[in-house]
């Protein structure tokens, strides 16, 4: 076997692991150093669903273990035994295990023959150490994506740390620039369901949208949500909301999580466009998103919210990228603005992109259901929203020849 049969897991192959679905999991550890890794595993957003025990004695303690209790969906073992320690081991443990039970192994004998003995006998992987938290994870969630064919969708959850500072017109205009500039499928999901501006945004009046899907759980499949979509474009799609007060919008914490599992199935990148709240619901899609984008103004109650925001999401998420910040509105006229650098210090995070001011653009575009990219000829400020999206798809960033328009004003906001 070779590592490059597990490699290490970069930030942006995170996406790519499926959560693991309800099942139990026991791990029979000889080091600590493995049962501390996979009890950080355990509590990563993809295992939610799983039960994890850990337990320390290796193979020996499994086969004692289960001589007179039923096993687990997995069984995880580690060993430092001889190859022929361990086939006897597996032998002995394979007379109490139940039908359906896989078998992770994890050692240190990097063997390509050791590995093909491992799963001629039955076991479901073979892992060497050492291996990351997110390495476990991905061996895990593959024991049961194997028959699920294509890639899963990313999710780019995007909210304003306080009202008004733009959050929906971003998600928008980043929705646009990935389905356009990337040439990639993608659905606007407005989470805002009494107020909502998603149809208005693009000038759609769609009558369902996605109220149909979230009162109607029991009839939610992939076909209900093809017909709830509203095409934008070719490749940009919109989940609206109903945008009236006409009901209580009281939702449970997963109310939404059988819908972007559809989404995740069968788009390449959704947008989830999170109105500025606080709730089980709201928390949870922004922590279990694959990309956090926070949206905020160069004001104290921004810096203060962000700060607090980013040092939530970066503890509930410890296993993926650090939240995005973008500062909207950047050089307004007679405003008193935070600096730039300021600002970044005090949250602990650097701007991902400063989108400036320019008020006749953005309500001439709010006005007639356009996007930046669509009136902005110059392609100056639209250039900002493609750069945005390349980096929270993981492209590479186009490299421009000129001067960036925002240097200058960058270097007077930093002086």
């Amino acid at each position: 076997m070779t590592d490059s049969m597990h490699p290490h897991l970069e930030n942006a192959q995170y996406a790519q692991i499926a959560p693991a679905p309800r099942i139990s999991l026991q791990a029979f550890c000889e080091t600590h150093e493995l049962a501390q890794l996979i009890g950080e595993a355990a509590i990563d957003r993809r295992m939610e669903k799983a039960h994890v025990k850990v337990n320390m004695g290796g193979a020996q303690a499994a086969i004692e273990a289960y001589r007179t209790s039923p096993t687990p969906n997995v069984i995880v073992i580690e060993t430092s035994a001889s190859r022929a320690e361990l086939i006897e081991q597996l032998d002995n443990l394979a007379e109490f295990c139940d039908a359906g039970t896989k078998v992770i192994v994890i050692g240190k004998m990097n063997d390509i023959t050791l590995y093909r003995e491992l799963i001629a006998r039955g076991v479901s992987d073979y892992l060497v150490k050492p291996f990351g938290v997110m390495d476990f994870v991905a061996a895990l969630s593959a024991q049961y994506q194997q028959d699920s064919s294509g890639s899963l969708g990313r999710v780019i959850a995007v909210t304003g740390v306080k009202g008004g500072v733009g959050a929906s017109c971003l998600a928008h205009n980043l929705a646009w620039a990935i389905s356009r500039d990337l040439d990639a499928s993608t659905v606007i999901v407005d989470l805002d369901l009494p107020f909502g501006t998603a149809g208005l945004d693009f000038n759609q009046d769609p009558p369902q949208g996605i109220a149909e899907a979230v009162f109607a759980p029991d009839r939610l499949d992939s076909n209900l949500v093809d017909r709830l979509l509203s095409k934008c474009s070719d490749r940009l799609s919109i989940l609206a909301a109903p945008a009236t007060v006409e009901r209580c919008y009281d939702f449970q914490e997963t109310a939404f999580d059988a819908l972007l599992e559809i989404l995740r199935a069968t788009t390449p990148y959704i947008v989830l466009d999170v109105p500025h709240m606080w709730t089980a619901w709201s928390r949870r899609m922004m922590v279990s998103a694959d990309e956090a984008v926070l949206v905020a103004a160069p004001d104290l109650a921004s810096l203060r919210n962000t700060k607090s925001l980013i040092d939530t999401l970066r503890a509930a998420r410890k296993n993926d990228p650090s939240p995005r910040l973008v500062l909207n509105g950047v050089g307004m006229p007679k405003r008193p603005e935070i600096a730039v650098a300021d600002f970044s210090k005090a949250v602990e995070a650097e701007p991902l992109a400063l989108v400036p001011f320019e008020a006749k653009m953005f309500g001439a575009a709010s006005n007639n259901g356009q996007m930046i990219a669509e009136l902005d000829e110059g392609e100056k400020t639209a250039a900002v929203f493609s750069d945005i999206a390349r980096a929270v798809t993981g492209r590479a960033p186009i490299k421009r020849e000129r001067k960036g328009f925002l240097e200058p004003l960058l270097a007077a906001l930093k002086g």
